[in-house]
């Protein structure tokens, strides 16, 4: 296995040789129908990846398909499933998938079958919530709980966050929402404020998710939590439960009324199908709805290790994805879901792409010479249309979009206003949005000119189920790692935010000097 940067590769050479493809010409007429017919890729649960409307056509494919070959991309997605030590700047095995699904041979480290380990987890997490359901774990009153609130920051909220808004109003209608859930993450204190004010805490089970157990963020939080609590006559310790590794203060610690672990193998922003997810999405919905977002999740990571670009929707996105970044020269991407239940998935991508594959130098800690993860943003449709569409249609930039939209919306049912249903109108609006972005519009007047030749891809569902969020999870994970291999970046570490917290950290200290003192002083800290 070699890991060479990407422009050591004869892939890189052929690329930038390559004569670019008019968005605008190649889906005008019966050549955008036969693209829309041609251009797309099965997904798990039904689901399909459309990339018709993107600046490829079968020569840039064929390149692509080379550049997957010669940098051995499926292969490495093989050694990371298998237990190899792919997070080089931590020296850690990655093994989120394994919390979703067995993709190959047993993974022990530390001793421990590494399956065995998160699968005990999630049962465990399981029969937690099922007591909590069945009222076998009660308040100090003994009554229900019906209200959990998770306390976390980053990939300990952003994730499940969007993962439990993506399937509320679909549990309300299906009748399988248990509790109501509610995410603290800011450090700000009108964030926790307002959470606590919004629930009756005598009721409420707060989930404390932290890793090492000393989170700065997420401590805070749950000592403002717990003086809530207090200060309400209530015992904080019938009122919470830790997500953290084996070896942190707060495993095992009596101040909880249980403790869930995860482990070093598995990021933040790749921990929702782990316990950091599975606790409160279980207690939120149930442990039967989880397994179904594993179970999407797990049957795209499957599609993920086909090596043929053409079948592999994961794949043929990371890979579109590098030659709009490296040789089209577009250093955004938009995620625009239809879709009002993943009104915060964007977010979760944002941190996950960023996060990732936001770093000059390589695994091996050299700096690279070409451009690497882009700037990731999105509002879901139709409300991204009446706010920032207008630079995406007309502006200097071309910013490749990500559509996301579904045949039936969650409710089941809807009204026929003026000769078509919500729906409809929603759905249309995105068909729309894909030509007109591609195709453009003439126009003397120049306020009404649209260039065309934007690109774009669509992945289309059935519904937006639990299923469905699962494979989408797992597209988007996989997408980010096959780029971060081209790169040959380290997409499993952060040290970009650590910074930050160690001058945070000596602001607190009075430890200070020059322009970080002045600052100090202007925010009044002390």
């Amino acid at each position: 296995m070699e890991w060479k940067n990407f422009d050591q590769l004869e892939a890189y050479g052929k690329l930038g040789s390559l004569s670019p493809v008019d968005v605008k010409t190649v889906m005008a007429g019966e050549s955008g129908v036969k693209r829309v017919a041609e251009y797309k890729i099965p997904m798990a649960c039904g689901m399909l990846y459309s990339y018709a409307a993107k600046a490829v056509d079968d020569t840039v494919l064929d390149v692509l398909q080379g550049l997957a070959d010669e940098a051995e991309l499926t292969a490495k997605y093989e050694e990371l499933y298998n237990g190899a030590v792919i997070n080089t700047g931590e020296k850690r095995l990655v093994l989120h998938q394994l919390t979703r699904g067995q993709l190959g041979k047993d993974v022990i480290a530390d001793g421990v079958n590494k399956r065995e380990f998160y699968v005990g987890q999630q049962k465990r997490a399981a029969e937690f919530a099922n007591k909590v359901h069945a009222g076998e774990i009660l308040n100090e009153a003994g009554e229900k709980y019906t209200t959990a609130v998770q306390i976390g920051i980053g990939g300990s909220d952003l994730g499940p966050r969007a993962l439990y808004l993506s399937l509320e109003n679909w549990a309300k209608v299906n009748n399988t929402l248990k509790m109501e859930a509610k995410f603290i993450s800011n450090v700000d204190p009108d964030d926790a404020s307002a959470v606590l004010a919004s629930v009756d805490v005598a009721h409420t089970i707060f989930v404390l998710v932290s890793k090492s157990g000393t989170t700065l963020e997420t401590l805070t939080n749950e000592s403002f939590v717990k003086d809530a609590l207090s200060k309400a006559g209530l015992d904080p310790s019938k009122h919470m439960v830790a997500v953290t590794s084996e070896t942190s203060p707060l495993a095992g610690n009596p101040d909880y009324l249980d403790s869930f672990y995860m482990d070093d193998y598995i990021g933040g922003r790749y921990s929702s199908s782990s316990a950091v997810g599975g606790v409160i999405l279980s207690l939120a919905f149930g442990p039967e709805v989880f397994a179904r977002i594993l179970k999407g999740a797990a049957e795209e990571d499957v599609l993920a290790k086909n090596p043929d670009i053409r079948k592999n929707a994961a794949l043929m996105d990371a890979l579109i994805g590098v030659y709009e970044r490296n040789f089209l020269g577009y250093g955004e991407t938009a995620v625009l879901p239809y879709s009002q239940g993943l009104s915060r998935f964007p977010a979760h991508l944002q941190q996950l792409d960023m996060e990732s594959n936001g770093k000059s130098v390589n695994r091996f800690g050299e700096p690279v010479n070409y451009s690497t993860g882009p700037v990731i943003f999105g509002e879901p449709g139709t409300n991204g249309q009446h706010s920032f569409y207008q630079l995406l249609h007309q502006g200097t930039d071309i910013v490749p979009l990500q559509f996301v939209g579904f045949k039936k919306n969650q409710i089941g049912n809807d009204v026929v206003i003026q000769g078509s249903t919500s729906q409809q109108k929603l759905s249309a609006n995105v068909a729309a949005q894909i030509m007109a972005f591609a195709c453009g519009k003439d126009d003397e007047n120049p306020n009404k000119y649209f260039k065309g030749g934007r690109p774009s891809s669509i992945i289309v569902g059935d519904q937006l189920v639990p299923e469905t969020l699962g494979a989408l999870l797992a597209h988007f994970e996989n997408k980010v790692m096959f780029q971060g291999f081209v790169w040959n970046l380290n997409s499993f570490d952060q040290e970009g935010v650590q910074l930050g917290k160690v001058l945070a950290k000596k602001v607190l200290a009075k430890d200070t000097d020059g322009a970080l003192t002045a600052y100090s002083e202007m925010l009044e800290i002390f």
